[in-house]
């Protein structure tokens, strides 16, 4: 039988700081909680809102995969190696930190706010080579299907990661019925609702609630309202560390 770690969205680590609006599903910064660390090498997801104008000043990373998902807004990406690039909801943005990269992510709009998900995943070793990139996602194909968004692959659908996950998103009608079965023996999945309500593996979630399973090859998503949304992201057990 499946094991499943529940994280109601009221659970999560609320702050507001003015200019940033956040919501913390594990360790993050000032808040730290032993029993919310991490699931496996899922390290960060954070559900941010960004004022007009604000945004995250240049900041380092190593040895991290640093994965953007935009949901409303435009944010605007500048890093140590040259890139700049604006990215909005039906991209995903994917950071691989390695040996260390700088970057910074602001709301250059002066009215309105930019929704993302921040979501780190521990790379399958350090010291790779700093790596920045973006995918554009043809939002049609996730509609009652599963559209990959994340692999370990580069040929392969969506962005890439250094690491055996693979993160897969649908937005479907009430009552739609998808199954979704585990790709690499022993990894986890963990479902995040982005909108509406949901049955996953049994138990009901609403909107941003988020569900940890594993010890399970296949489980079964049902939507419980139309335009819900959900993003799973599949993962490697292996114990996490702050990095």
């Amino acid at each position: 039988m499946s094991k499943h770690i529940l994280h109601t969205a009221a659970s999560r680590k609320h702050f507001n700081h003015g200019w940033l609006n956040t919501c913390h599903t594990f360790s993050f910064a000032e808040y730290y909680d032993p029993e919310r660390i991490s699931f496996g090498t899922l390290r960060v997801l954070n559900d941010d809102i960004v004022a007009a104008g604000e945004g995250f000043g240049m900041h380092p990373h190593a040895n991290m995969e640093v994965i953007s998902f935009p949901l409303e807004g435009n944010l605007e990406h500048r890093d140590s190696l040259g890139n700049v690039h604006v990215i909005q909801n039906g991209e995903v943005q994917t950071i691989s930190a390695g040996t260390g990269i700088r970057h910074s992510e602001c709301n250059q709009s002066s009215d309105e706010q930019v929704k993302f998900l921040q979501i780190w995943v521990l790379p399958d070793k350090k010291g790779y080579e700093p790596r920045y990139d973006t995918c554009k996602l043809d939002t049609d194909k996730k509609h009652n299907q599963w559209q990959q968004v994340i692999s370990p692959t580069p040929d392969d659908d969506g962005a890439w990661i250094h690491q055996q996950a693979w993160f897969n998103i649908s937005k479907m009608d009430k009552n739609m019925v998808l199954p979704y079965e585990i790709k690499k023996a022993g990894n986890g999945v963990y479902a995040f609702v982005i909108e509406g309500e949901f049955e996953v593996d049994g138990q009901r979630l609403n909107r941003r609630d988020g569900l940890g399973i594993t010890e399970t090859d296949k489980i079964e998503i049902k939507a419980l309202k139309d335009n819900a949304e959900i993003l799973l992201m599949e993962v490697p057990m292996m114990q996490a560390t702050d990095m």
